[in-house]
């Protein structure tokens, strides 16, 4: 966990500087890693009572291939895919026009536009890619998007479902394969999200380094959790006992089974000598928290 900035405009659930809460695995080239991540943010929202959400997923190499397919040039795929990434705001008339717009032959734009139109959201839309992409998309890129999503709708423990959306393009231009996000329609976007990274770590190691990576924004979580009316568990009180030195054995025993009594009813419980500026003491331990102090003497 730690805290990120970006340029962005505030607004509800967006800020410019947050908490993200992070998973990595490294070193793992396989979809394994996928899995594994998927399987376990999930579950964490499973847990915070979090239903009927969806993880959307899709892979940089079907954005390429649908692209060259299409007859864009590879030097235009960013530019087409910063358009495609705005699908949800503005249609597929609006990307077809902003297409059009930015010089693209309306062939491709034409060609391009109907591959959404016909694939669907679930490992059908990934085998019709597999096959209508042929020439285009490796065969293992489509072979492991569909085990990622069938072997997670199989062991996942939340109850949320597995879109594929060719749609998704994850601004990250780091990002080499996997790419997926979790849309919530609460929030009315997406909340967390992540994917694979081969190539980053290598950038400034010398050595590239097989990398998967899936992020939650906390904000965003925490803000949805308190609409629901949740309540943020409180601390525990505390209290102190504040023992003079040298204190009789059986005078410090009745400390001890206090402290137990007051342990068993749910109060945090610090036993400490009393030092010789007794005031600044007591200071000390207020602003931890322990307000309620009892002294103890020999006498």
């Amino acid at each position: 966990m730690g805290n990120v900035w970006r340029a962005d405009r505030p607004q509800r659930g967006r800020f410019r500087q947050f908490m993200q809460c992070d998973i990595d695995i490294l070193g793992e080239p396989s979809n394994l890693a996928e899995i594994e991540l998927i399987l376990a943010t999930t579950a964490l929202l499973g847990k915070l009572d979090f239903k009927n959400f969806t993880i959307r997923i899709n892979d940089r190499r079907f954005l390429k291939a649908m692209a060259a397919y299409s007859g864009f040039k590879e030097e235009d795929y960013d530019s087409v895919f910063i358009t495609l990434d705005k699908m949800d705001k503005i249609g597929l008339d609006g990307v077809a026009a902003e297409l059009k717009g930015n010089g693209y032959a309306e062939e491709s734009v034409e060609k391009y536009l109907a591959l959404f139109e016909e694939i669907t959201n679930d490992v059908e839309g990934v085998r019709l890619c597999k096959e209508k992409l042929q020439g285009y998309l490796a065969p293992e890129a489509a072979d492991s998007l569909e085990m990622i999503i069938t072997s997670v709708e199989s062991q996942k423990e939340a109850e949320f479902k597995m879109s594929f959306d060719p749609t998704l393009v994850r601004g990250m231009s780091y990002y080499t394969g996997t790419i997926f996000e979790i849309s919530m329609d609460e929030f009315g976007g997406s909340v967390g999200g992540g994917g694979r990274y081969d190539k980053m770590i290598g950038k400034f190691t010398g050595q590239d380094t097989p990398a998967v990576g899936f992020s939650i924004g906390f904000e965003r979580i925490v803000m949805l959790l308190l609409e629901r009316g949740y309540e943020v568990p409180t601390s525990k009180p505390k209290k102190a006992f504040l023992i003079e030195k040298k204190l009789p054995q059986e005078k410090l025993l009745e400390v001890l089974e206090e402290a137990r009594k007051e342990r068993e009813a749910g109060r945090q419980v610090m036993i400490v000598n009393m030092k010789k500026n007794k005031k600044f003491q007591k200071e000390q331990l207020a602003e931890q928290g322990y307000t309620d102090i009892t002294e103890v003497y020999n006498g």
